[in-house]
Parts: C-alpha cells; structure tokens; sequence
C-alpha cells in the first residue's frame, strides 16, 4: 500500500513517560507523567493515551464530515466523538491499546447516523492504521 503523503509534522519527546513532548514547529509543547495505574505519581502532565485519544476522536469526526461531504447525511455542528483508549499487558507478552469510540451525532436518525460512523471508519486514518492491530469498538450514543 502506497500514501501519497500531503502533510507531515515531527514531535519529539524525551523522558519517556515522565517527560516532555513537543512539535518540532513548537505548536504543541505538552508535560508527559505517567497515570497512577501504571506505576507511575499520576502527575498533572498528559500521558499518550491521552494524546492518542484527543487524535482519533479529532480524526473521526473528520472523516465523518470528509464521507457527508460525498452526498451522506450533514454532520451536525454539535456531534461529539469520544475516544476511551485503555492500556495493559497482553496475553502474547508485552502490552497492547483497545479504544472505544462513542459518537454522538444529534438530529440524524440511528440508520444514518450507523451508515455515517460505518463509512468514516473506513476512510479514517487512525481507523486504518489500527485496523487489525487494535480491539476498536464503535457505538452511536
């Protein structure tokens, strides 16, 4: 599989979990702590779960308008995309991500709003680059 590639960005982090991240155009600059669940203090910096999360969700919605924009059912400007990542140690070793989408998309009715979540999970980038790798679950609140 090919990509023609139109936009690339670059971040850094050092430290780990208990670092620093930060865009090589310095737009995004962000403490990294470790949650308490993962034997780390919990402090007050973001962790990449949480960035990841932030991503997909942002991501899914935009396929979701980049499929209504091909003649699907408009997105509402109030729908919400809510991405749960969770994190732990595989059966095969090692650890591994789930995530959990819940999409809220007010005014469409169950059928349209399912066809719109079923599409853009196809066209979505992140939905790619997991598909296979990674338990997603998708749910239309």
């Amino acid at each position: 599989m090919s990509v023609n590639v139109l936009y690339r960005t670059s971040a850094t982090a050092t430290g780990g979990r208990e670092g620093h991240a930060r865009t090589a155009d310095g737009a995004f600059d962000v403490r990294l702590s470790t949650p308490k669940e993962l034997g780390g203090a919990g402090g007050t910096g973001n962790n990449p779960e949480q960035l990841f999360a932030a991503g997909y969700s942002a991501c899914f919605l935009g396929a979701m308008k980049a499929v209504a924009s091909q003649g699907g059912p408009k997105v509402p400007a109030d729908t919400t995309v809510t991405a749960e990542i969770g994190i732990g140690p595989r059966s095969e070793g090692g650890f591994g991500i789930t995530a959990a989408l819940t999409i809220s998309l007010p005014g469409l009715t169950r059928e349209d709003a399912q066809a719109l979540v079923e599409k853009a999970h196809q066209v979505c980038p992140y939905s790619n680059a997991t598909r296979g790798n990674v338990d997603v679950q998708l749910t239309v609140a």
